[in-house]
């Protein structure tokens, strides 16, 4: 017994000697490749066994014989385990060569999969979360352009509509001054009017600027469907009838539904509002609701005569306004892409589709709670 641990001891020391100097060579070649690496940890463990046997022989537990039979094993497992460091070594290499020349297309769609396969596992799920990062990039660039070509186009539409009514203001303003106007009434009550429509269009602004910004403030209750369409037809009344447009509001159930009152009378009032400019006099405007499971869903029907397929994913963008026959007198394109907003910041969901003789506007918010 005390033969077999004085080898152990002998052994250990030996590989311990190997050990530390393979430690001190892994921190003078830190950061050299890593097939440098694999053949050092290789070459440790061969010369670990080498040194423990040489120990052991040293210390006369073993005959000549038995060294070079030993030693021979070890020249012939250092070989092979160096082959394979190396081998291993060039394919972490070559597959870290091609996550690097992916990477510069970080972002880009660029492909981070292996065409031979990965060298390891640990690579091949670095490359799906680059992958996945990579895609999520992308797409968050493709809205960020999205984005600013939707602000440049609302700046350039706002210039124009701010720009008519100024225009207007100025002349009525410097005819009042002049005194060469036969009914100043009149034009007090057209600049009136044109106030009230810049203080609309900046309100809409302002609104839009809180949900894009993330600064709109909520604050839900519980509220019956019954009652908010049955404001927001009471408010859009005014207007369908001087336009000639019939509001009709089917049967609602009163089923409760946690919103911000205010923000969702503003929602539907912008849909009525966009629906009755846009259907002919004598036409009809329709607002619906239903359950459908743990949702309610809200439906404005207009009779506009449709909107064009390829239009319709851009409905909701901010300043679309659409074609020019669709397009009315006033109004800067913000008001659906306030609807959105404003729904979405609810946790719900506004779509269009087209049906006969125009589009339903739906908003689809989660039900209240028993």
């Amino acid at each position: 017994m005390r033969d077999v641990l004085l080898m152990a001891l002998f052994a250990f020391l030996g590989a311990a000697a190997a050990g530390l100097l393979g430690a001190l060579a892994l921190r003078l070649l830190r950061g050299r490749s890593v097939v440098v690496s694999l053949a050092v940890v290789a070459a440790v463990a061969v010369t670990a066994m080498l040194a423990g046997t040489l120990a052991v022989a040293w210390a006369m537990f073993l005959s000549t014989h038995d060294l070079t039979v030993v030693t021979t094993v070890c020249a012939m497992a250092a070989v092979v385990s160096l082959a394979t460091a190396l081998l291993l070594g060039r394919w972490v290499v070559a597959r870290s060569h091609e996550l690097t020349l992916a990477a510069r297309s970080f972002g880009d769609g660029g492909s981070f999969a292996a065409p031979g396969g990965a060298a390891t596992a640990e690579l091949a799920e670095l490359g799906r979360e680059l992958a996945a990062t990579s895609a999520k990039l992308a797409r968050s660039r493709e809205r960020e352009r999205a984005l600013e070509s939707s602000r440049r186009e609302l700046v350039a539409w706002i210039s124009h509509d701010l720009r008519t009514p100024l225009a207007g203001l100025r002349a009525m303003s410097e005819a009042l001054e002049d005194g060469v106007v036969d009914d100043p009434a009149r034009y007090h009550r057209q600049i009136r009017t044109e106030v009230e429509r810049l203080n609309t269009m900046v309100g809409d602004l302002f609104e839009l600027s809180r949900i894009h910004a993330g600064a709109l403030s909520l604050a839900p209750t519980r509220i019956s469907v019954y009652d908010l369409i049955g404001d927001a037809l009471a408010g859009a009344d005014p207007l369908a009838r001087e336009l000639g447009v019939q509001l009709i509001g089917d049967p609602v159930d009163p089923v409760p539904v946690e919103v911000d009152g205010k923000e969702m009378t503003r929602v539907l009032g912008n849909l009525l509002i966009n629906a009755i400019r846009r259907t002919p006099a004598d036409g009809t405007v329709a607002v619906a609701a239903r359950r459908e499971a743990d949702t309610v869903v809200l439906s404005v029907t207009d009779g506009c005569g449709g909107i064009p397929e390829e239009d319709l994913p851009r409905v909701f963008d901010t300043g679309w306004r659409g074609t020019h026959a669709r397009t009315p007198p006033a109004g800067a394109g913000l008001g659906l892409a306030i609807v959105r907003g404003i729904v979405e910041a609810h946790h719900g969901h506004a779509a269009v589709t087209n049906v006969d003789g125009g589009c339903r506007f739906e908003v689809r918010l989660p039900a209240a709670r028993a």
